[in-house]
């Protein structure tokens, strides 16, 4: 964390788009000056999945207590801020309306410029952050952008930090998502993501042979068939067992194999993106892209590829209100400020 000087542009993000209270204090659009992040993981982990109506009840008991801490954190006042950024969409309706009636006060009691944030966008904004081992600057654009996480699977063109363009999507699960079913089948617990990836370490990516799923001659994705696949060949071994549970090695290979049949299918597709757009310049963002096999693999393709990976921190990948903040930054700058009707989105435009 750094501490901000008088002169700094501070912006304050809020982020309550799932199940992860937020708030952060960004300066310049470049340095994270405080970041507190309130988890319900262990709640929603009871249930194998967030469940909105507790999520948003969550929320509401945490956000004001968030919000100071992170002030108090970076020794920041409401006098010191240049304006509030709120994650609006895409989310669960309940815990978007927590986040943003919250920010709408705060702008109401203080005067300081409102303006919501897509929330995939603010994933993208996160490799803008100083901490990134390569930070995203303008003359790196314009980039591709893979955009990973429990519901979305895009890859983008980066042409201003403000302005994308979609390539490509999923056309049913999110590369998260099917982590998610595949955790549950294989009763790793949850979140998905974390609970397969460390199961996959003790087991072996060969064993099982999974489809690496394409669709046509595009670039969208598709994970609902791999999903399916995983289902079957676990139901095929537990015939041929005549026993409902599967021993640990086994559920480490299935892990191992599903991992790498989604992490390869990320791969092509985005290796695809970079060189149809002929760009030089590689970013990932969302909680997927703090996979490490993911990101290994990527960093093996593009050495020989001579396009430059960015990555953000993993703790910057999953939500976060640091990178609400940095892509709230660039919106304060170039548009008008929202006002008290700004509204939310489970689904954003595209």
């Amino acid at each position: 964390m750094k501490s901000p000087r008088s002169s700094d542009k501070l912006v304050l993000g809020i982020e309550t788009s799932c199940d992860e209270t937020a708030a952060a204090v960004v300066s310049n659009g470049r340095d994270i000056v405080s970041s507190i992040i309130a988890s319900q993981e262990q709640i929603h982990a009871l249930f194998g999945g967030v469940v909105p109506e507790i999520a948003s009840r969550k929320h509401t008991e945490l956000l004001t207590m968030v919000v100071q801490r992170t002030l108090d954190a970076g020794c920041v006042t409401w006098a010191d801020l240049g304006g509030i950024a709120v994650t609006n969409g895409p989310g669960l309706i309940g815990s978007l309306l927590v986040g943003v009636s919250a920010a709408k006060a705060y702008h109401a009691a203080t005067g300081l410029p409102l303006v919501g944030v897509n929330h995939l966008q603010a994933h993208v904004a996160a490799n803008f952050a100083a901490v990134c081992d390569e930070p995203l600057c303008d003359e790196h654009l314009p980039a591709v952008c893979l955009i990973a996480s429990g519901g979305h699977s895009d890859l983008v063109r980066i042409t201003h930090p403000t302005d994308y363009e979609l390539l490509g999507a999923t056309r049913d699960d999110a590369a998260g998502e099917a982590f998610d079913k595949a955790a549950r089948v294989l009763e790793l617990g949850y979140p998905g993501g974390p609970a397969v990836a460390k199961a996959a370490t003790a087991g072996n990516p060969e064993a099982f042979d999974f489809p690496r799923p394409r669709v046509g001659d595009s670039l969208d994705f598709s994970f609902s068939g791999l999903k399916t696949a995983l289902i079957r060949q676990v139901q095929d071994l537990q015939a041929d067992d005549e026993q409902a549970a599967l021993d640990e090695q086994t559920v480490a290979d299935l892990a191992a194999s599903f991992q790498d049949a989604v992490v390869d299918t990320l791969v092509r597709n985005t290796m695809a993106a970079t060189e149809q757009t002929a760009t030089k310049h590689l970013v990932i963002a969302g909680g997927v892209a703090a996979n490490q096999v993911l990101r290994e693999k990527l960093k093996q393709a593009y050495a020989r590829a001579a396009v430059t990976l960015h990555c953000p921190p993993p703790d910057l990948c999953t939500d976060n209100a640091a990178m609400v903040a940095l892509g709230g930054h660039y919106l304060l700058a170039e548009q008008q400020p929202d006002n008290l009707s700004l509204d939310v989105f489970s689904a954003m435009p595209r």
